[in-house]
């Protein structure tokens, strides 16, 4: 007769994982978060630009969306509210130039760009004889600096409230230096009404220190001292950097606390910007009331149109810049 045996059941353990905040504990203000997906048939260089910006979106996007081509707006729309997803970041190539529309969720407005030019990381990286991005750069979200925005009229303000709200707002008293390791870059140019994107990786690097000396404190690796007859030669010998790693006093700062092993708070370190891309060379062609639909609130094509309006146009803008700050 056989035997039966006793067997344990072995209970499968759920994996944890963690749950990012949707609230920021320090200001109390909801953390924004974004898809960035294509739509329509786009080549591997658009499609390498997505992944690219997924990763400048970091932490808080999905750097792993699957999208398929039966997917449609909708379908996206009803992931991101539960989700607490408040923009998306869409690349199409309807004609012979790429397009990036950046469109508040769920209601809009939407803005859509003309990628002029771009250039993803891997080309960045190649163009560079030393190229640097450590991973641990993306456990943050970047700074947002915008510049000549100032200078134009309710389209550029619209666009500036868009771009600030990307990115989680920051506490000048209470931000830790620690966490500051990237920076995105808006510049608008007045004349050609072209927008340069850029993305740039922060370092601080202590003045008066040799390159030898820097590299032996932050990495503790045991130098090569076999051709140096003291070790006074290895500490005197050249090495302090290219110039363009020249010290400049409008580019130091003075840390109140110790930053890394080789940044002192008694010390004065140099900010250095590297960037680690991608580029894009974008121009604002529209601006939609809704998600990527609704009434056109300015055009560049048609200005004489939004002129023609007058105060309802102004209208349009006003209701569309309090739509996007309260959402």
């Amino acid at each position: 007769m056989a035997r039966f045996r006793n067997k344990k059941k072995k209970m499968l353990e759920t994996p944890v994982v963690k749950k990012q905040p949707s609230v920021d504990h320090l200001t109390g203000e909801k953390i924004p978060k974004s898809f960035v997906f294509s739509r329509g048939k786009v080549p591997g260089s658009l499609k390498q630009l997505e992944l690219d910006l997924r990763k400048i979106m970091l932490p808080h996007t999905a750097l792993k969306l699957k999208e398929k081509r039966r997917n449609n707006l909708k379908d996206f729309l009803n992931v991101a509210g539960p989700m607490g997803v408040t923009h998306f970041l869409i690349l199409s190539k309807p004609k012979s130039v790429p397009h990036l529309r950046v469109a508040r969720t769920p209601q809009g407005p939407t803005l859509t760009f003309e990628i002029q030019e771009y250039a993803l990381v891997a080309d960045v990286a190649r163009a560079q004889t030393r190229p640097r991005c450590p991973q641990g750069i993306f456990n943050n979200s970047p700074l947002i600096v915008l510049s000549g925005f100032g200078s134009g009229g309710q389209h550029l303000k619209l666009t500036t409230i868009m771009f600030q709200n990307i990115f989680p707002a920051i506490d000048v008293n209470t931000v830790k230096l620690s966490s500051c390791h990237r920076i995105v870059l808006l510049n608008y140019n007045t004349e050609t009404k072209l927008i340069d994107f850029r993305h740039y990786s922060i370092r601080l690097q202590p003045l008066g220190v040799s390159r030898r000396i820097r590299k032996f404190v932050q990495n503790h690796h045991v130098p090569d001292l076999r051709n140096l007859q003291d070790v006074s030669d290895f500490v005197t010998k050249a090495g302090y950097g290219s110039e363009s790693e020249a010290d400049e006093e409008s580019a130091t700062v003075s840390l109140t606390n110790d930053l890394g092993r080789a940044n002192r708070a008694s010390m004065k370190s140099a900010v250095k910007l590297q960037e680690i891309g991608p580029r894009m060379t974008l121009r604002l062609v529209k601006i939609e009331e809704g998600l990527c639909s609704g009434g056109v609130i300015f055009s560049e094509y048609e200005k004489d149109k939004e002129e023609s309006q007058g105060c309802h146009g102004e209208d349009k803008h006003a209701a569309a810049e309090e739509a996007t700050e309260a959402n």
